[in-house]
């Protein structure tokens, strides 16, 4: 069962997910088949039977595997995460990394013990993204004008003129920040677009151009591509 809330933490997302064991024979079961993560752009700060974790940016389709238990999270706002942590974020690309390769072991282990102890993990692992925010410098207010110009579909030439960045200076900051170049964060931020299109019920070839594909054909190769399954598929597994 998953669930989610908006945060105290300014574009934050609170959530929580208890994902069952598998079955007595080994197999999987309905409740313990875990829906892939999708690559949103964000990264989290993860809590799951006394483990700190930190899921890098994704680019691709990410599958839990071998997990069982209660999780919560933190997902910060797109570009937030490496300033509250102290790691660019494409040193953690791809990855799932133990909170301890990032931060002091004792601290880690503070945390943790103050997370298992408390009633409800959620709010108590949002009480340790507001203490490490309100301890960093505040977010840099042109990352978020990159994120609202690129997910308004401006092209990445023209963002960059807008905000009066040279392209290796937007594409190096972008790393920095979001753990990939803007061209892919464009192209990420485009496959939400239509996810979040398509799960409200728009025809998909309306989806397409709405969210700015050139057709059906092109969002059904990005959707393949980005995630490894169909929009239908995606859809019917919300």
């Amino acid at each position: 069962m998953y669930a989610e809330r908006a945060s105290r933490l300014p574009g934050a997302v609170l959530w929580s997910r208890v994902v069952a064991g598998p079955a007595p024979d080994g197999g999987a079961t309905p409740e313990s088949a875990s829906r892939a993560v999708l690559p949103d752009g964000c990264m989290d700060l993860l809590w799951t039977e006394g483990r700190l974790l930190v899921a890098g940016p994704d680019t691709r389709a990410h599958v839990p595997a071998g997990v069982s238990g209660g999780w919560a999270g933190v997902r910060f706002r797109p570009g937030t995460a490496p300033g509250y942590l102290g790691v660019p974020a494409n040193e953690l690309r791809d990855r799932r990394v133990e909170l301890t390769d990032l931060w002091p072991a004792a601290e880690v282990r503070r945390i943790a013990a103050r997370i298992d102890a408390a009633a409800d993990p959620v709010d108590a692992l949002e009480e340790v993204a507001l203490l490490r925010a309100a301890e960093a410098p505040a977010p840099d207010p042109l990352l978020r004008d990159v994120v609202s110009a690129l997910d308004a579909g401006r092209p990445v030439a023209e963002t960059a003129d807008r905000l009066g960045l040279g392209a290796r200076q937007l594409h190096r900051r972008s790393l920095a920040a979001f753990g990939y170049g803007p061209k892919t964060l464009a192209r990420i931020l485009r496959l939400q677009r239509a996810l979040a299109l398509a799960r409200d019920g728009v025809p998909f070839a309306e989806t397409a151009l709405r969210a700015g594909f050139a057709d059906q054909a092109h969002l059904a190769r990005e959707v393949r591509e980005l995630t490894g399954a169909t929009l239908g598929e995606l859809v019917g597994h919300r």
